[in-house]
């Protein structure tokens, strides 16, 4: 709380030094624009930017590193705290402190030397957050006085803010590249420990999938079974099954929505169809289970085929209808987007709107078309909670979709899920699964731009 506190302070702070600047600059002409050389509100954001710039990146990096430092403190002071005279582990006493400070409850008896670690680092906490709050006014100030006294008449204050801007740019754009560098990275050195223990090829091409391991060597599957087959064939027949209900359905109704429907009508039913997005996967799960489920089974027994309870065929039809809205939303933008005078071109040489439509518009939009179908497959293949809820947790190899069926995500949910030891098969499994599954669907995605420079149509 206090540290919101005081971001809202830096925010109102950073506020005033805009009306500041934007002031001072009038003043400095005598309030006559036309004589500064850029416009009043330049002055202001560059006063802004003096201001909350130095203060903002202070404040981060002391936020990201204060715990790490007040940790470090504080373990070197709580050796007496240790159990056992010492002998226990660090981190678990440091727990403790951390959930003593917070107003939790512990196990066990609180000894006077924990509750002195924990006046310790509440300690620490206030003289932290006390020099930070200085040092972040401190900074505030100074910026603003620094800017002050460089606003003139002349200064090319929009330059110098484009210049600034321009560097938020490229550190936002570089934060996105280093987080992916980062999650593949970590995917990457977790998965060489994996296949390590398992063979690449066995865990690539393997029929059989048992990542229960035995606790002594001596016990039956001891080692486990990590063949990854069953579980790519899950995901590829759930998201076939998705992407055969939503692609059709989705398209038709941006086409509809776009160059048939009236305006009223439009007005009314595009919401109705992006209430479905707002829908939590959960819901969709236990209407999956509770009503899909069943229904498949009561109408395949009528017919005399056997339907099991939890389905591929059951998981993948409701979640394509939980994909239509995406694939809708935004295929229905695109082709908005394209220009009317085609469509008028289009008319005025004779054709009909379906004609206009399958000939003029959809070429037009094919690029935003794809990319909103990879959105629902990007989709589909990383839902966990409808496949657990009405496909199971059975690694079955089967192309069948009316057998139960499990995918990737859903199994590295299971295989994460509780208190887990990162040196065994059984945990590294997931990393080596979410690398294929990440590789797989970069792969999907450079095979997807090169259809759209094939068959893109280009418009002067």
């Amino acid at each position: 709380m206090q540290f919101f506190v005081l971001a809202v302070t830096l925010v109102v702070l950073t506020g005033i030094g805009f009306f500041f600047g934007r002031s001072h600059a009038l003043k400095g002409v005598s309030g006559r624009a036309k004589d500064l050389h850029s416009l009043p509100d330049y002055y202001g954001w560059y006063l802004a930017l003096w201001c909350g710039f130095p203060s903002f990146g202070l404040f981060l990096l002391w936020v990201l590193a204060e715990p790490y430092l007040i940790d470090a403190l504080v373990i070197d002071q709580m050796a007496a705290a240790l159990p056992d005279g010492g002998a226990g582990s660090p981190d678990l006493v440091l727990s403790l402190v951390h959930s003593l400070a917070a107003g939790h409850p512990v196990p066990g008896e609180v000894t006077p030397a924990l509750q002195e670690a924990t006046d310790h680092y509440n300690a620490l906490k206030q003289t932290s957050f006390a020099g930070l709050a200085a040092a972040v006014a401190s900074l505030a100030a100074g910026g603003l006085a620094w800017g002050l006294r460089r606003i003139t008449p002349g200064l090319r204050a929009r330059n110098r803010v484009e210049h600034a801007l321009r560097w938020l740019l490229v550190a936002s754009a570089a934060i996105a590249v280093l987080t992916t560098i980062g999650i593949v990275l970590s995917l990457f050195f977790e998965a060489i420990r994996f296949f390590r223990l398992i063979p690449f090829w066995d865990f690539l091409f393997g029929l059989n999938w048992s990542p229960q391991t035995s606790i002594r060597a001596d016990q039956v599957g001891s080692s486990g079974e990590f063949g990854a087959i069953p579980l790519f064939a899950g995901t590829l027949l759930v998201t076939f099954i998705a992407m055969v209900v939503a692609v059709p359905v989705g398209l038709m109704s941006a086409i509809y929505m776009a160059d048939y429907a009236s305006p009223r009508v439009r007005n009314i039913t595009k919401p109705v169809l992006e209430v479905l997005a707002g829908i939590p996967t959960v819901v969709y799960g236990f209407f999956a289970a509770l009503t899909v489920g069943p229904l498949l089974r009561d109408a395949g027994t009528m017919v005399g085929l056997d339907v099991a309870s939890e389905s591929a065929l059951a998981a993948g039809g409701v979640m394509g209808i939980m994909i239509i809205p995406f694939i809708s939303s935004l295929s229905d933008d695109i082709i908005v987007a394209v220009p009317q005078s085609l469509r008028d071109g289009s008319y005025a040489l004779g054709a009909t709107r379906s004609e206009t439509v399958r000939r003029v518009v959809l070429p037009a939009a094919l690029p935003g078309v794809i990319s909103a179908c990879l959105l629902g497959v990007s989709r589909a293949i990383g839902e966990t909670m409808i496949v657990v809820m009405a496909a199971g947790l059975t690694a079955n190899l089967t192309a069948n979709p009316l057998e139960s069926v499990t995918t990737v995500t859903v199994q590295i949910v299971t295989l994460l899920v509780g208190d887990q030891e990162f040196d065994s098969a059984k945990t590294l499994a997931a990393f080596a699964l979410g690398l294929v599954l990440f590789t797989v669907t970069l792969a999907l995605n450079v095979v997807a731009l090169r259809v759209v420079q094939r068959f893109r149509e280009q418009y002067d």
